[in-house]
């Protein structure tokens, strides 16, 4: 069994923008389609973002917080497709969870791709509302009380 070499740590969107851009463009608008214009939505200068490096410093994923008063929002989570189901998304989300605590949020939402939902469950999340689509791909608003 191989054990993967990672390290996830928060950084800033002035800091880190080539790293999390050139994420976030290959998952997002050149695997997903995503257009362009709906990925960069001028939120990230405002965000706290974690990123996850390869043992030689190679950005391999990405996501965000957003904080709306006691609410979190976590976002753009992305991992690097020969990453995935590495843990390098656990790695984000514990950080991100983190995050929120330290910022003192009561709970946390997200919404999730819904293939990615029974991920998101394994964390405590729930399901709030309906599917629904968001750039042309299903989705669930979920959500987490913090305690």
């Amino acid at each position: 069994m191989s054990t993967f070499r990672f390290k996830t740590n928060l950084v800033t969107w002035q800091a880190a923008e080539p790293q999390l851009r050139a994420i976030r463009t290959e998952v997002f608008i050149n695997e997903q389609c995503i257009p362009a214009a709906l990925e960069w939505d001028g939120k990230d200068p405002n965000a706290t973002h974690a990123l996850t490096t390869d043992s030689s410093g190679k950005p391999i994923g990405t996501g965000r917080l957003l904080l709306y008063g006691e609410l979190a929002q976590i976002g753009r989570m992305a991992v690097l497709q020969d990453w995935r189901g590495k843990g390098v998304g656990s790695s984000l989300l514990h950080c991100l969870l983190d995050a929120a605590r330290q910022r003192e949020a009561t709970g946390v939402t997200l919404n999730s791709q819904t293939y990615a939902v029974p991920f998101y469950e394994r964390f405590h999340f729930v399901r709030a509302g309906a599917e629904y689509l968001d750039g042309g791909i299903p989705h669930y608003r979920m959500m987490l009380p913090l305690g």
